[in-house]
């Protein structure tokens, strides 16, 4: 059994449909879970059922259940990627008491190109207990998402326009049904075996992009070519996406991601070949990720 944290988010979704397609059994945990007549509903013929779960990483007394007879755990940080909680050690450890023997953390490339970023202590936090813990363990530190482009959906629909700073900037976002593949083959039994990624003691660590870079002005133009109608780019400076960002995120995570968007270190805007290594096929590309979601735009 393999239990499924963040299952309702970007990742955790089609992580859950791959495992259970895959013949897995599945756990998935969500703040929110779904009620369990939507979840028998969605099961198709010869598709392995999901159990849901309330609980959250940030709470290792509501992840005992959701761990009791797992064999692998999967950890994306939600709303706890900003916030202070619980010592993750604390969670590691019931994992391995309820017989976990692998986990896959899901972590971010900045944790290695900005050691020291405060909007990134968190994930660094995570990372050493996985380390620490002494079970099999994958990190995946994926760059920027392509999905992050769904926070222009509105003004797209209301008004075919993206405003975003660092117009020219690119970087290789990747999709994040990438980072779910990647991380359905770390999970099941065997794993990735030698495939790629940095390993020693600690276990491996995969770095996930897209296959080429892309500028926030790029990907306007690739949702206006699916939309086959124009969409409007305009440039905001860096103070107006600050105050825009700022709305709902905390300060030190506005200005570590602006840091990364205006001003990308060699390392960040480099493409990594990991997910072709480990998955076999090219990494996803911008356009794909828009043919799934091109509903959110129109």
């Amino acid at each position: 059994m393999i239990t499924v944290t963040g299952a309702t988010g970007n990742i955790g979704r089609t992580l859950v449909d791959l495992l259970t397609e895959a013949g897995e059994e599945v756990v998935a945990v969500s703040r929110r879970p779904r009620h369990p007549r939507q979840a028998s509903a969605a099961a198709a013929p010869g598709v392995s059922a999901v159990r849901w779960a309330e609980g959250h990483v940030g709470d290792t007394a509501s992840m005992r259940a959701p761990l009791t007879g797992a064999s692998a755990l999967f950890i994306v940080l939600g709303g706890e990627l900003n916030a202070f909680g619980e010592d993750p050690k604390l969670l590691l450890r019931a994992a391995a008491d309820a017989g976990v023997e692998r986990v896959v953390l899901v972590s971010s490339q900045v944790s290695a190109t900005r050691p020291e970023a405060p909007s990134h202590a968190r994930l660094r936090e995570f990372e050493a207990a996985v380390r620490a813990s002494g079970l099999d363990s994958t990190i995946l530190r994926p760059g920027g998402f392509a999905s992050n482009a769904l926070a222009w959906a509105d003004t797209i629909r209301a008004k075919r326009t993206v405003f975003a700073p660092f117009a020219d900037v690119a970087l290789p976002v990747v999709d994040p049904a990438d980072i779910a593949a990647v991380a359905a083959a770390a999970l099941r039994a065997g794993g990735i075996g030698g495939a790629g990624g940095a390993g020693g003691q600690g276990g491996r660590v995969y770095e996930l992009t897209g296959p080429e870079p892309v500028s926030p002005r790029q990907q306007a133009a690739v949702i206006s070519a699916a939309l086959g109608e124009e969409v409007t780019f305009v440039e905001l400076s860096r103070e107006e996406a600050h105050a825009a960002m700022a709305r709902f995120m905390p300060e030190e995570a506005v200005e570590g991601t602006l840091d990364v968007l205006g001003a990308p270190l060699p390392a960040e805007s480099r493409v990594s070949t990991d997910v072709a290594t480990v998955l076999g096929r090219p990494a996803g590309g911008f356009a794909g990720w828009v043919g799934r979601n091109l509903p959110a735009f129109r």
